[in-house]
């Protein structure tokens, strides 16, 4: 570069010192993200107890999930589960029209089938109990009963969670504040939704055909 079109380092603007402000929902959003990852963590550290407290040795001739698993009856749970993200996520579209009605409804139907879903859950907890089966039989039916009731509980909060957005939705409206947390909650739902892929498939159906 020629001497001429250099420029001089006595004016030369070398960093911008004026503030332009951020986005509230996307920063908001990426840092809710990075905690889901923390979240992913756990339940990963789950599936790994679990893994190696799947054999046999760990029932202590006990029963094992090939015995008290009911993959139609899970099955029922995955689609009520798989309904709710899918009644959510077209309730979050009708954000973009300013549509409160289409959300509200959304969030009632994604309520109400995440509701069955864990009414479910806590009936099938209720029935292995009722046949002795705890997390005191063995060490296996104690990595399943926790690994699969971890998730229950966050199906548990997400639902507590809909409800003060319905009812935050009712008072004000589309903000800032309500949007950006009606986000963090879609990522929250599909979330449970995904690992619930991996419950199924590697606990209930693994175990059941183990």
């Amino acid at each position: 570069m020629s001497a001429h079109n250099s420029p001089d380092p006595k004016t030369a603007v070398l960093w911008d010192t004026h503030y332009h402000g951020h986005d509230v929902i996307s920063t908001r959003s990426f840092g809710y993200f990075l905690y889901l990852l923390s979240d992913g963590m756990l339940f990963a550290t789950l599936f790994a107890a679990y893994g190696v407290l799947s054999y046999s040795h760990s029932y202590f001739n006990g029963p094992t999930p090939a015995d008290f698993v009911h993959p139609w009856y899970t099955f029922t749970q995955t689609v009520a589960l798989f309904l709710s993200v899918l009644a959510y996520g077209m309730g979050m579209s009708a954000v973009k029209k300013g549509n409160k009605t289409g959300l509200m409804n959304g969030l009632v139907a994604a309520f109400v089938l995440g509701a069955i879903f864990l009414g479910l859950d806590i009936h099938d907890m209720m029935d292995l109990a009722a046949h002795g089966i705890t997390v005191q039989t063995s060490g296996g039916t104690s990595a399943f009963i926790v690994l699969t009731q971890v998730h229950a509980a966050h199906i548990f909060f997400g639902l507590i969670w809909i409800l003060v957005m319905m009812t935050q939705i009712m008072g004000k409206g589309f903000t800032i504040e309500t949007v950006g947390r009606l986000l963090s909650l879609r990522m929250f739902w599909h979330l449970q939704a995904i690992i619930w892929v991996f419950v199924y498939v590697f606990v209930y159906l693994w175990g059941y055909m183990s």
